[in-house]
Order: structure tokens, then C-alpha cells, then sequence
């Protein structure tokens, strides 16, 4: 099977498990932070986004930074004299997940179909955003709303923002990368009340300011690995919640929050009556569904978290984070399958190259090696990595050293030597194998 099928297979099994772990965390961060502005909340769930894109593919990488970090610990035991670790194969920790190969192709197979089903859905809808924008109609503002856009292009300090009307949409919207444009339904452009159109204008000026409708594109290409979990879309509701109250903050700044809420409070009713699904990709007033918050978040005042507290929370956070991502990388899992040499050969190969992770499962008797007094007295360590043969009843029938300190190459063969295993089966039959051990010699002071 080929590396980049062997690399997708464990970006999805790591994903499926991690992406709950990092959800949980940032729902309890974001619970924390709702006394604080909207935005360090916004903060959280971006950032949540983006650790469950990458998280997955990190932790297929064999890092040793993560067992400091992890909940569960990496090595145990320490004390002066120093200590010799076994580690099994590249020294990261990961398990395996032994299934057949055809099996695993099979599972490739489907999660590429749905990736890229994820990723053609997303450009249909950028082709759809297009014919919508080229069969606009032109919206001239007049009286007091017209006055209101020139305050607010000064007060965002945007220009060149155009305003249309379409009948493709069902609510407004902001789109566009470079040329920016201010999207109405064609039935509210001419009946919406000035009041509720001044509204419209200041929240999606807002959106144009922090750049939401780029940020948005990208959140989606990023998130295309994972678009199939249903955690990463509650994160993005996440983000889509708290994202419209920092900009009904801001926006409630132009009108008065009291007006501003009565406003979104008639403008909610669009929803409420049965209004389409927003259009994809845009960003707008009506987004995230959550007006029961928005309009409860403007209406109370904001409590800064301030001093020791604000630190406190900001530690706790941090340290959340952190412990939550050094634990789903240090206990990433690897997908293996057995290769079988000679291609369309249909004799059994006389020996396998299996994945240390996986003959570390057979493992029966271990002999832990001595750390040898002259180099601990010369203040040697370090990793002795060999290539270890296991014949077909489990016995090392042969050992070399790949790398390590040479003072600490013997202690490691002697060692290793003495090893016992379950026999490694192919197809209910006993076979020779090749693996790889890590003995790891680390001295604490």
C-alpha cells in the first residue's frame, strides 16, 4: 500500500477520536470566557477549527515534545541514577491498527470519495456565489440610509463597497474578496423600514471591516480534511455565533444598542417565518440562528475580566489546550498493514518487514537492559535504535545497531537478545520478520 494511503488512513482514524477531545476543550474554554468580550470566545472556537485540521496529520509525525505535555504521561519513573527506556519502533507512542489491506484500501477509497465530494460541493457553491453576483440588480440608497452608508464607510473606514438587490437570496449578506458587495433580497430592497435597513447596513460594514467573508473561505478549505465530522460542524456554528455578536457590538455603536436589538428583533422574525437556508460561503445578519444570545448579549453590559482574574482564566485556558493537544498526539494511532514482497507472486515471502508498533503487540518476555556504569559515569545518553530479525518461533535470530552511542550498544544487544515473542502469523502461518526497537538511555539529575 502506498505512503499516501497509509497517511490518509491515519489522518482519519486519529481524527475520529481526536476532534471530540479538542471540541471538549473548547467548549469548556468557551463556556469560561462568555463573561468576557465575544471575542476572546471567537478566539477559542477559530482556533479549535484549526487544531482539529491539523492535529491529526501532526500526530502521525514522531514527536517526543508531546508525552510533557499529555494528561496521560509518556515516561514513568525517574530518579538520579538515571533510567533505560524501551521504546518500540520510532520512539513516538502510537498504536496500531491492525486490519487487513484490502480493508484499508477499501476505507481510503471512501474517504477520498467523501473529501472529495466536500471539496466539489465547496467549488460548485463558489460558482453559484458568481452567477448570483452577475444577475444583481442595482439598489440606490435615498434619505436617511443613503446618509447612514457615509457614516458608516467613514466610521469602518471602507470604500468602494457596492449595494444590489437579488432574488436568488433570502436574507442579507456581504460578499466578495477585492470588490465588496452589500447583497439584499430583492423583496426586502424596496419594503424594509429605514430603521431596520440602517441596521443591515452597519452589521455587515462590520463584517466587511474584520474581513469575515475571506476568513470564512478559508475556515472552509482548511476544515476539508474533517468536513465529515459533526463535531467540526458544531465549531463552526461556534464560530458563526460568537462572530455575529462582535459584530452586532459593533455595529450596535452606529444606531444605539436599544434600537439595534428592537431592529434585530424584527429582523429575526425573517427566520422565524420560514425563511431559506442562508446562502453558502456569505456572511450576514441573519447567520448563526442565536438571536436569543445576540439580543441578550447586547443588552447586558460587558464584564472585562480584568487583573488576576483575566490571568487566571488565560492560564487555565492555555494549559487545557495544551494538555489536550500533547495528549492526542502522543496517543496518535498508525494505520498498518502487512506488504507482501514479490508482486503478482502467489508463494508466501520468506520474511516481513512489520511496523514496530505492531510486533510490540506480540511481545512476550522483555529484559530490560543495564545502563552501563561508565557511561552513566561519563554522563552518556541517548537512543540505541537496532534491526531485530524474529524467526518464525519468536526467538531474535539476528540483531544489528542502526544508531546510538557506542558505550550504550552493547547493553542494548545484550539485552534485546534475550527477548521473547508470539510468533508473527500470515494467513494462520508463522513467519519470519524484520522490525525496528529504540532503547532509549536518559540520565535525570
Amino acid at each position: 500500500m502506498r505512503a499516501l494511503e497509509f497517511w490518509a488512513l491515519a489522518y482519519l482514524f486519529n481524527s475520529l477520536w481526536q476532534i471530540p477531545l479538542l471540541f471538549s476543550a473548547a467548549w469548556l474554554a468557551g463556556r469560561s470566557l462568555r463573561s468576557a468580550a465575544a471575542t476572546a470566545e471567537h478566539r477559542v472556537w477559530v482556533i479549535a477549527l484549526v487544531l482539529e485540521s491539523l492535529v491529526p496529520a501532526v500526530s502521525i509525525v514522531p514527536w517526543k515534545w508531546p508525552g510533557a505535555l499529555s494528561l496521560w504521561g509518556w515516561h514513568g519513573g525517574s530518579g538520579s541514577k538515571g533510567q533505560v527506556i524501551v521504546v518500540m519502533g520510532s520512539g513516538d507512542g502510537a498504536g496500531a491498527i491492525p486490519l487487513p489491506g484490502a480493508m484499508l484500501t477499501t476505507i481510503a477509497i471512501l474517504y477520498a470519495a467523501v473529501i472529495a465530494y466536500f471539496a466539489a460541493r465547496f467549488l460548485w457553491r463558489m460558482g453559484r456565489l458568481s452567477g448570483i453576483r452577475n444577475e444583481t440588480a442595482t439598489v440606490t440608497l435615498a434619505g436617511e440610509p443613503k446618509l447612514f452608508w457615509v457614516r458608516c464607510s467613514r466610521r469602518f473606514g471602507i470604500e468602494g463597497v457596492s449595494i444590489a438587490a437579488s432574488s436568488r437570496i433570502s436574507g442579507p449578506l456581504t460578499m466578495g474578496l477585492w470588490r465588496q458587495l452589500l447583497l439584499l433580497p430583492a423583496n426586502m430592497a424596496d419594503g424594509l423600514p429605514d430603521q431596520e435597513l440602517c441596521t443591515v447596513i452597519a452589521h455587515e460594514f462590520a463584517h466587511m471591516q474584520r474581513r469575515d467573508y475571506a476568513k470564512n473561505l478559508l475556515y472552509e478549505l482548511i476544515s476539508l480534511p474533517v468536513a465529515y465530522h459533526p463535531l467540526l460542524w458544531l465549531t463552526r456554528a461556534g464560530i458563526s455565533e460568537s462572530r455575529e455578536m462582535i459584530c452586532d457590538q459593533m455595529a450596535a455603536v452606529m444606531t444605539g444598542k436599544v434600537e439595534y436589538a428592537s431592529s434585530l428583533l424584527r429582523l429575526a422574525s425573517l427566520v422565524i417565518s420560514g425563511a431559506p437556508a442562508r446562502t453558502p460561503h456569505t456572511i450576514g445578519i441573519l447567520d448563526g440562528n442565536a438571536f436569543e444570545r445576540r439580543i441578550m448579549n447586547l443588552a447586558e453590559k460587558q464584564k472585562g475580566i480584568q487583573g488576576a482574574g483575566r490571568i487566571a482564566i488565560m492560564a487555565a485556558c492555555a494549559a487545557l489546550g495544551l494538555a489536550t493537544c500533547g495528549s492526542v498526539v502522543a496517543l496518535g494511532m498508525h494505520a498498518n498493514a502487512a506488504q507482501v514482497a514479490g508482486g503478482n507472486d502467489s508463494r508466501p515471502p520468506k520474511q516481513l518487514s512489520i511496523p514496530p508498533d505492531v510486533m510490540a503487540r506480540n511481545l512476550l518476555t522483555k529484559t530490560m537492559p543495564v545502563y552501563p556504569p561508565a557511561a552513566k559515569k561519563a554522563k552518556i545518553e541517548g537512543t540505541v535504535a537496532l534491526r531485530a530479525v524474529i524467526s518464525k518461533d519468536g526467538n531474535v535470530e539476528s540483531l544489528r545497531v542502526i544508531s546510538g552511542p557506542q558505550k550504550l550498544q552493547q547493553s542494548a544487544l545484550d539485552a534485546v537478545r534475550q527477548w521473547k515473542y508470539k510468533p508473527y502469523l500470515l494467513n494462520g502461518d508463522p513467519i519470519e520478520v524484520e522490525t525496528t526497537v529504540n532503547i532509549v538511555y536518559d540520565l535525570k539529575d
